[in-house]
């Protein structure tokens, strides 16, 4: 049976991840890199690498500052991280043309470089670093937000418009929004 000391923080970020990426400016980065290469395994490859390698810097960020910072002020600022979260998730993203993949270095190194820069001060990456911070664990987080993150993306990569146009996306951004706006309260309350 699996034990629900790690079970619950790593279905709550996996959620979370996945919910807040509907939409966002890396998704739409993935539907751009599948336009332009059509080559899913390489493009997929390459989103795995570059999250793990980014998630994994934001949940270590997490961790030490959760060890810094008394517990009353982590609570407080951590309620505070994931209202503005909240608050975030309901601005659609827009992806600009400065943030178009360059293609000298191949289908892979373009968009792990692409995506781990995209991801960077993203939403996703800065939840990852609450979450760290909330759960204190370093590796667990990683890969809960990494699978959360692959889960909104794959099929992107893999099916692209067909699936994008087809997605309810105010609901979803509601939903992202209420679901870290009750984690918020449920940091806040002492949960």
């Amino acid at each position: 049976m699996l034990n629900p000391d790690f079970l619950s923080p790593f279905l709550t970020t996996t959620g979370l991840v996945a919910i807040a990426e509907i939409g966002d400016k890396t998704q739409l980065l993935s539907l751009l890199l599948a336009a332009r290469f059509r080559q899913p395994l390489p493009i997929l490859g390459a989103i795995l690498c570059a999250t793990v390698a980014n998630h994994l810097l934001a949940a270590a960020l997490g961790v030490w500052v959760e060890g810094l910072v008394e517990p009353k002020v982590l609570r407080w600022a951590l309620a505070a991280s994931f209202l503005a979260m909240a608050a975030w998730t309901l601005i659609p993203d827009k992806l600009d043309e400065d943030d178009a993949p360059k293609t000298r270095n191949g289908v892979f190194v373009t968009t792990l470089v692409a995506f781990f820069l995209a991801e960077i001060g993203d939403k996703t990456q800065l939840a990852t670093t609450a979450l760290a911070a909330r759960f204190d664990s370093v590796f667990l987080i990683t890969a809960a937000s990494t699978l959360g993150l692959l889960l909104a993306n794959a099929p992107v990569v893999v099916l692209g418009n067909r699936v994008v146009a087809h997605l309810p996306l105010k609901p979803i951004r509601f939903i992202a929004a209420l679901a870290f706006a009750m984690l918020g309260l449920v940091v806040l309350l002492g949960g």
